[in-house]
Parts: structure tokens; C-alpha cells; sequence
């Protein structure tokens, strides 16, 4: 970084030193500053609530869905389609839309983040409900449980790994993109604040939000 910064940029690219700022520099100007901090914690706080909010909307719709399509089967080919459709789809491309719809608000962020980790949620939980034994689902029919006695004591088990793996990747889409959105809707966030301060060629900044 420091060979980069001091060096190579200008000697190898032509371009100034300034473009990348020393490790210093980023902790001084933006760490260790109160105010430039205190903005850095800021967007941190709404990026971070968005995406944990909009997860957990979409643990509970997540779940909820798949655990109807695991019990009927043409309820899972009614939905899947659909589910793979909004995966298909470029959700950032529909931020304008979804915006102009519901506002530039906070709303419209976590609907965006719902939209973005519901699909992994759905899909490793539904996976993980019809991957138990036949022998098993043998023996729950043997002694004439119910529907919902299968589901607690044998589906919802066996599915727990897949379904952290769900929320997992869940978590992941939602935070790499709602940075994404927070460049497109001017609503606080890191996505602004990265875009703010390299506006005001920052740079110090801009690599300080990206490292939070």
C-alpha cells in the first residue's frame, strides 16, 4: 500500500499520489478525527440496520414459505418460478422504481434488502426440509404422526445446517448490496457516504468507509 502510494502510481501509472491515500493518513483523518468518525459510525449504524432488519423479515418470510411448499407439492411449483424470477432479476436496476413507489425512505431500502436475501433463505431451507431419510419419513408414517409432529421433530432438525447456510448467504447479499442502493437512494448509509466523500476527493474518507 505504502509502495503504491509513494511510488508506483506516479511512476508507473503517471497519475498522482493523492489518488491513494497511506495507511496513516486513513487512521488519522479518519479514525482517530471525532467528527469524521462520528459520520463513519453514522453510516455504519443505517447500512447495518437496514440489512439486519430486511434479514429478518426475510428469515421469517423465508422460512414460512418454505416450509408450505415443503408440504404441499404444487405449492412448491406454484412459487418456485416466481422465487427464481426475483432471483434473475437485477433488484439495484429496480431501485428507481421500487423508490418512486414507496418513497426514498428507509421502507424502500429494507423492502430492496428483503427482495435480495429471501431467495437464499427459501431455497436452503426447502432443501434442507426434503433432505431427510425416507427411512425416517418410514417410521414418522409407522407410528401415525402428524403433519406438524414430522415437520418439528424430523424436517425442521435435519434442516437446521442448510438453513444457517441460508441466512448466511442472506446476510451477505444483503449487505453487499444494500451499499449498492445506499449509492442510488441519498439516505444515509455507507453507500452515500462513500459517494459524499469522493465527491469532495476525500479520499482518506473513502477508504476509511470502505474498511467499516
Amino acid at each position: 500500500w505504502y509502495f503504491m502510494s509513494y511510488w508506483a502510481l506516479e511512476n508507473i501509472w503517471d497519475k498522482p499520489q493523492f489518488l491513494i491515500t497511506p495507511p496513516h493518513r486513513v487512521i488519522n483523518e479518519s479514525f482517530i478525527d471525532a467528527t469524521n468518525r462520528s459520520a463513519l459510525l453514522d453510516g455504519l449504524y443505517w447500512t447495518a440496520r437496514v440489512s439486519l432488519q430486511g434479514l429478518l423479515i426475510s428469515i421469517v418470510l423465508g422460512m414460512a414459505l418454505a416450509i408450505v411448499m415443503s408440504q404441499a407439492r404444487w405449492l412448491e411449483r406454484s412459487i418456485w418460478p416466481y422465487l427464481v424470477a426475483m432471483q434473475a432479476i437485477p433488484i439495484l436496476a429496480l431501485v428507481p422504481i421500487i423508490g418512486s413507489i414507496f418513497g426514498f425512505e428507509l421502507n424502500s431500502r429494507i423492502f430492496v434488502c428483503v427482495l435480495i436475501s429471501l431467495f437464499p433463505i427459501v431455497s436452503n431451507t426447502l432443501f434442507g426440509l426434503l433432505s431427510a431419510e425416507r427411512g425416517q419419513h418410514d417410521l414418522f408414517t409407522l407410528h401415525h404422526v402428524s403433519r406438524w409432529t414430522r415437520l418439528r421433530k424430523l424436517q425442521l432438525p435435519n434442516a437446521m445446517p442448510t438453513i444457517f447456510t441460508g441466512i448466511k448467504l442472506g446476510l451477505i447479499f444483503a449487505l453487499i448490496n444494500i451499499v449498492g442502493v445506499e449509492f442510488l437512494i441519498n439516505f444515509g448509509g455507507l453507500g452515500q457516504l462513500i459517494n459524499d466523500l469522493a465527491e469532495r476527493y476525500d479520499l482518506a474518507g473513502v477508504y476509511a468507509a470502505i474498511f467499516f
